[in-house]
């Protein structure tokens, strides 16, 4: 309506008895704020109900995404394309309901436009109207096609960077160790760069699409009015300006089309993913649960078949695991799984799991319950109580027996909450020992009626082991707390590499080469000397026979200060344990009041120091100037016929467009620029300082947290926050322009401005205080949901083995609840703020057009004043009169957008906030000191003395090591033993720097680690961490991270390691691919085999491993190796390190049976 408004307004004002009767113009002043009214509510109302749906379908489709990531098997789930999907495809599809009407809007739009065109200026011009408008619409398909197929770049590369972000995040302990975070960092940044490149481009194809389509309405204007001009159509100021109000309606929707665009082929790539995602299809499921019937006697049927992990395998004829023979395993068995490292034990057990594809033969039968008790410990955030109640009930008597069976009674004893106590992110802040018997305890309590474990007792201790296995008899007969009390009338199969548990179990079966070679009881198998088993049973006697019989006194080889500082240690054990607690899981930091100009200061001046800010702004305030003087010019220019010629007319018109067209170019360009700028400097300085955080930040802050910041918080940053604001400046600009230009018309007009702006001002500040807290806990609830999603996926194969999908979906619905809760509570309070801001302008527009209505027709006319003076002032104030109601009908839309706006920008600056937050974590000691760089070969002899050494985690939390002072003898083998939890790894840590000692001295070959550069310390010195660790990629990058070496040198480094057995399993696998993020056929027994291989192929420069460490720490390094490998190992070690330092912790006692110096 408002076109048509216009013109009846306008020749109103040129009425002659315009004085006489005030009554029409207060009815279309009226009509008009009627319909501006009804135009604001509505629009309200569509908005808010669009972004309900959104938040509904966002909802819907992380809750899809959850259940497809649930029931996707065979360890093909990427947990950063997961995190991907939710954090930017699901919002981006969340947002597209914003514009969704506008597919539809907008050609009615277009239609009605040209309707009010045909009745001002006729046929022709309105034809030529709509077809320039359909060649710049039509023009943009070239660009809309790039710029989706940018778009499609940029979140596959985005997809990589954050798959790499968590692989690293997961296993920074190990980097910090290996001082390898900084070339690791290289890679995330080199990842970052192809990004950043495709993003540029990105960027850039939407500043030609926008250029495009703000050039387009004077490409319009120019070809109406020529058409006008050349077919002699008469042209008033009214019809010019109603017009040009009709220009503004269809240049609305043309304005509209690049973002629309922009959000459909956005929206089109992230619904292509995650359909993608969705409908790719599992394999068939190996295993169909069935009720275990009273009557029935077995447990488990095994059928033959064959399974292998890659199903694309052309080579079809080496299957992981070949299943030759039928086997029926009856109710109550307890049956034993051995084998050498890599011989398919753990492949077996997904096997029957049905965590493996089958390729041929028929499926495996398992009646009843299961539990599994996987070798690589899944524990969940949460209390130790939870993780093994795992959702069921509490049965205190039952629970007490089995925390009591499991052995964890004495570690409840210690911590101050008990079993209450909070274990952070994958159990970071557990031993290895104590979360294994957790998840026994999780198995235990869940009362299933088939266990499967594999190789629970390989992360404790002989004294821990021995009580969850009660043996009384070395290798003859013993009783199982656990297989015999607990699990008496259950079926259990286990895999163990501690041939000692192996004769209380029924049947034993045998492994080699992923088949089952024998099958047995102990003294069937034990009776033939030719057999596998029996040889494996020789390569355990021989590693038992190492050790010195009982009656035999034991040597250790200590000094005075170590056998002080043990006699100590161990007089004050009880009182050293007592009272420690397990840290609490933090909650996440948070601001709180308005973003501080400090983060926005940061934010503009990010790039190029703020140079470019200034320049973009005078290119914006340059074409509204030229697009105010091009309309004015032609309200003016035809107000008498004849005034200027048409060639002068159209020639002035299109050279003031053009150069608005121009200056909105460099605007588009320049503003591209510095997003692509700021994202990538606030980008490299959050990663900085994440790889420079000590490794306490790693285990007290969830992955999730960074995760979400390098992936939704980013994203923000790189197309979102630099146009909001930049759109925020230049609407600004353009209010003030519209009032000063109403002003100019009636000056009264100003001071309800005033007025008006402090009202709305007072309403934003009323509303800024609830809409930012809501926002910062938009990102809040956020981190909860990558949490549980991608702890969820680490243990999917766990929640299903316990059918807990239920249990874990309704956690996942209440997160995802919580989430769209705070979120469509900061939309309603926005459409809250906007009604009334609405209102407000439309009243001032409304109080405008009175103003005209009661302005006397000598001071708006001309015509009767031609003779006068002051002809040419009001024939200005004529055209400003129409031009000040042809602007003022976007006031109330353009108000609102700047307070909208406003608000959204502080909204989004969170995002920057939470980065810089990330960007300023206090650092661990520097890398490199520049005036105190040790010697090129130092150590050269590694010795090690610790005196007075104590060590705490954190100052609220009791001493771990207290007054420890000893020597290390240079190149000795020297063994650490302890009990689970007791301290060993701190000793190790403390070692590294992981954990800076609170008193005390650690010296090296006589110098002090403390006064050196951590990348110093910890690049000269060797280990093999106690948790496995794996990055995705080939077996090559795995065993040569930094690529500093040739194949021959890793090939050399992996025969004195018996890899050579590993060979054919590899090429079983996939040829040399291993992918290893997340998938459960990586095997823990090649995991440490691969840490061997790494720490060797990283120091060989003659074939020889580990020559240029000279000091190397083994925590844990095979107690998941069979006995026949661990005795290749324990001498390879013993000859390749000879001239090394090497301390050795150890559960199993023949592992550290020749170690010169014990601890």
């Amino acid at each position: 309506m408002g076109p048509i408004l216009i013109t009846r307004f306008v020749n109103y004002l040129s009425e002659d008895d315009r004085d006489s009767n005030y009554k029409t113009g207060l009815i279309l002043s009226s009509i008009f704020f009627l319909s501006k009214t009804v135009e604001s509510l509505s629009q309200r109302q569509w908005y808010f109900g669009a972004q309900r749906i959104g938040i509904r379908i966002r909802a819907a489709l992380m809750v899809l995404i959850y259940k497809k990531s649930l029931s996707i098997k065979y360890g093909t789930m990427s947990n950063g394309k997961v995190v991907n999907l939710i954090n930017v495809d699901v919002e981006k599809i969340g947002e597209f309901f914003w514009h969704i009407h506008g597919i539809w809007l907008l050609p009615v739009q277009v239609l009605l436009a040209l309707v009010i065109l045909y009745m001002n200026l006729g046929f022709a011009p309105s034809m030529a109207a709509f077809i320039s408008t359909v060649l710049v619409m039509v023009s943009n398909t070239p660009l809309a096609n790039r710029q989706k197929d940018y778009q499609t770049k940029v979140m596959e590369s985005r997809d990589s960077r954050i798959k790499a972000t968590a692989e690293i995040l997961k296993s920074m302990r190990v980097l910090k160790l290996h001082s390898w975070e900084s070339n690791f960092k290289k890679k995330l940044i080199d990842l970052r760069e192809k990004e950043r490149n495709w993003l540029k481009k990105y960027l850039y194809t939407c500043s030609a699409i926008a250029f495009l389509f703000w050039t387009s309405p004077t490409v319009v204007s120019v070809s109406t009015f020529g058409v006008c001009i050349f077919l002699r159509t008469p042209l008033t100021p009214g019809v010019v300006l109603s017009t040009l109000a009709t220009f503004r309606i269809l240049q609305d929707p043309i304005y509209n089309l690049p973002e629309l665009v922009s959000m459909v082929a956005q929206t089109k790539v992230s619904l292509d993913r995650i359909k993608e995602f969705i409908i790719d299809q599992d394999g068939k499921q190996s295993v169909e649960p069935q009720s275990l019937e009273p009557s029935s006697s077995v447990a488990i049927e095994i059928e033959p078949g064959e399974y292998a992990w890659d199903t694309n395998d052309s080579d079809q004829r080496r299957p992981t695991i070949k299943i030759s023979s039928k086997m029926k395993i009856p109710k109550g068995f307890k049956v034993a799984v051995c084998g050498s490292v890599g011989a398919g034990k753990s492949s077996l057990l997904c096997s029957i799991l049905g965590e493996i594809p089958r390729i041929s033969g028929r499926r495996i039968k398992v009646f009843g319950s299961k539990a599994f008790v996987p070798q690589s410990a899944w524990i969940q955030t949460g209390t130790i109580r939870d993780n093994i109640l795992f959702g069921r009930q509490m049965n205190k008597p039952f629970y007490d027996e089995v925390v009591d069976g499991c052995g964890l009674d004495r570690d409840f004893e210690t911590w101050v909450d008990g079993d209450l106590s909070i274990v952070g992110e994958r159990g970071l802040n557990l031993s290895g020992g104590q979360k294994q018997r957790i998840q026994l305890a999780r198995a235990l309590y869940n009362a299933s009626d088939v266990y499967i474990l594999d190789d629970p007792f390989s992360a404790v201790d002989a004294h821990t082991g021995a009580h969850m296995f009660k043996v009384q008899t070395f290798l003859k007969n013993f009783h199982s707390k656990c297989l015999i009390n607990l699990l008496d009338q259950k079926t259990v199969v286990y895999v163990t590499h501690q041939l000692e548990f192996l004769s209380a179990s029924d049947l034993i079966l045998v492994i080699k080469d992923g088949g089952i070679v024998q099958s047995g009881k102990y003294d069937e198998l034990i009776a033939n000397p030719a057999s596998e088993f029996a040889r494996q049973i020789a390569a355990h006697s021989k590693s038992l026979n190492q050790v010195n019989p009982p009656n035999e006194p034991q040597t250790l080889t200590m000094y005075p200060q170590a056998i002080q500082g043990s006699h100590s240690e161990r007089k004050h054990e009880p009182s050293q344990t007592h009272g420690r607690s397990l840290e609490t899981k933090p909650q996440e930091e948070s601001q709180s009041g308005r973003v501080k100009l400090s983060v926005y200061s940061t934010f503009i001046f990010s790039a190029y120091k703020g140079a470019l800010v200034p320049v973009i702004v005078i290119c914006h305030v340059l074409f509204l100037l030229l697009q105010l003087g091009s309309n004015y010019w032609m309200a003016w220019a035809t107000e008498d016929e004849g005034r200027f010629s048409s060639k002068t007319l159209i020639g002035i018109f299109v050279l003031l467009s053009g150069g608005s067209s121009v200056f909105i170019l460099g605007r588009a360009i320049l503003l591209s620029t510095i997003a692509i700028e700021t994202g990538q400097n606030l980008f490299l300085q959050m990663i900085t300082s994440v790889f420079r955080a000590p490794v306490s930040f790693f285990d007290s802050t969830p992955s999730s947290r960074i995760l979400n910041r390098s992936s939704t918080d980013q994203s923000t940053v790189d197309v979102d926050i630099p146009y909001r604001l930049a759109g925020l400046v230049f609407a600004m600009i353009q209010l003030v322009i519209i009032i000063l230009l109403m002003s100019h018309v009636a000056w009264p007009i100003f001071l309800l401005c005033v007025i008006i702006f402090a009202i709305s001002l007072w309403y934003q500040a009323y509303y800024i205080t609830t809409a930012r807290e809501l926002a910062r806990m938009i990102g809040i609830q956020k981190s909860p949901i990558q949490h549980h999603f991608s702890e969820s996926i680490s243990g999917a194969s766990m929640i299903r083995c316990f059918n807990q999908e239920v249990r874990f979906l309704t956690k996942c619905l209440n997160v995802i609840d919580d989430y769209s809760r705070v979120t469509f509570h900061n939309t309603a309070t926005m459409e809250w703020l906007c009604v009334r801001i609405n209102f407000l302008f439309n009243l001032v527009f409304f109080l405008l057009l009175v103003a005209l209505v009661h302005l006397p027709r000598s001071s708006i006319n001309p015509s009767k004043l031609l003779y006068s003076l002051q002809i040419k002032y009001l024939t200005e104030l004529f055209g400003l009169a129409g031009l000040a109601v042809t602007y003022g009908l976007s006031l109330n839309v353009l108000q609102a957008w700047v307070i909208w706006n406003l608000c959204n920008v502080e909204n989004k600056m969170i995002s920057v906030e939470r980065i810089l937050q990330f960007a300023n974590i206090p650092s661990e000691a520097p890398a490199i000191i520049e005036n105190c760089i040790p010697e090129t070969n130092w150590p050269s002899r590694g010795e090690i003395e610790l005196k007075d050494l104590h060590v705490q985690y954190h100052p609220a939390l009791p001493t771990v090591l207290r007054g420890i002072t000893c020597t290390f003898p240079a190149r000795k083998k020297i063994g650490v033993v302890g009990r689970t939890g007791c301290g060993k790894s701190t000793l190790i840590q403390a070692l590294f720097r992981v954990v800076e000692p609170t008193k005390g001295q650690i010296l090296i070959d006589g110098l002090d680690i403390s006064k050196i550069g951590l990348h110093d310390l910890r690049s000269k010195l060797g280990i093999i961490p106690q948790d496995p660790t794996l990055f995705q990629g080939t077996m090559r990058t795995n065993l040569d991270p930094l690529e500093q070496h040739s194949d021959h040198e890793i090939w050399e480094v992996e025969s004195l390691i018996a890899f050579e057995n590993l060979r054919v399993v590899w090429y079983r696998v996939s040829g040399l691919i291993f992918v290893c993020f997340n998938v459960l056929n990586k095997c823990q027994l090649a995991d440490n085999l691969l840490k061997m291989a790494k720490t060797g192929a990283l120091d060989n420069g003659n074939s020889a491993l580990l020559q240029k460490r000279t000091i190397l720490v083994l925590d844990e390094a095979t107690a998941s190796i069979d006995t026949e490998t661990d005795n290749v190992m324990q001498r390879t070690i013993r000859e390749e390190t000879s001239r090394c330092t090497v301390i050795t912790i150890a559960h199993r006692i023949p592992t550290i049976n020749d170690q010169e110096t014990m601890i």
